[in-house]
């Protein structure tokens, strides 16, 4: 029986590029939507299935910021990549704020770009169910359900991303350990390079932010050779 081809939809202004990078795709057997502005974008999102969003940043009517947003607001889980030649660090950080998986710069290595698309649909796809004694986490005050990727405190619940989700698994199964770069950008991003590391620091920074209520938890940097994850009993 013939597997069923991924959906991708691209929402890219440049037409041109557009359709050189929708050829590609379907070349590599993905079945892409290409659409032009953050509003067509957008209506196509809330009509059809997608397994993967491929988001332009500068496009007209609707950015590809405010079309993430909405897209996280309807659906956490489905992957959005940022395909821009933005590079300053705000405009990555406002990206992964708005729940990007990955931020792609122009020129596009399409090598590398059909790499993360097949890593992060493998990951997606297998629906990984961590073992009873993994998916519940007591963090200082704070309670971690992997499976639903809920982080609470005093009844209040904060959703994590997918991303999110795994990082923390991991420190919590760490705990008070170490964990190098590598061995987390292997993990999680499944390659190493600049990028997944910036990306990496990104999410660490998103993970302070949401345990800063309890001052007995330390996310720390360790001389920049990895992170461990401290909780003061």
């Amino acid at each position: 029986m013939e597997e069923k081809r991924k959906r991708i939809l691209l929402v890219e202004d440049d037409q041109g590029f557009g359709k050189i990078l929708k050829d590609y795709l379907t070349l590599n057997a993905y079945e892409v939507v290409h659409m032009k502005d953050g509003v067509d974008g957008w209506y196509t999102f809330r009509n059809h299935h997608f397994d993967l969003c491929i988001l332009d940043i500068m496009m007209p009517k609707r950015d590809g910021y405010e079309l993430a947003e909405q897209i996280r607001k309807e659906n956490r889980t489905v992957p959005i990549f940022f395909l821009t030649s933005k590079m300053r660090k705000d405009d990555m950080l406002n990206g992964y704020k708005t729940g990007a998986d990955d931020y792609i710069v122009k020129p596009v290595d399409a090598d590398i770009l059909m790499h993360k698309i097949k890593a992060i649909l493998k990951r997606t796809g297998e629906n990984i169910t961590p073992s009873v004694e993994q998916k519940n986490f007591r963090i200082g005050k704070y309670q971690f359900n992997y499976l639903s990727r809920n982080l609470s405190l005093d009844g209040n619940k904060q959703v994590l991303s997918p991303k999110e989700a795994d990082l923390l698994c991991m420190f919590c199964q760490h705990l008070n350990l170490m964990i190098t770069r590598e061995e987390i950008l292997r993990n999680i991003w499944k390659e190493v390079n600049y990028f997944t590391g910036r990306s990496l620091d990104v999410y660490v920074f998103k993970l302070r932010k949401y345990l800063r209520h309890d001052p007995n938890i330390q996310l720390l940097n360790r001389h920049k050779s990895g992170y461990v994850m401290e909780v003061i009993k």
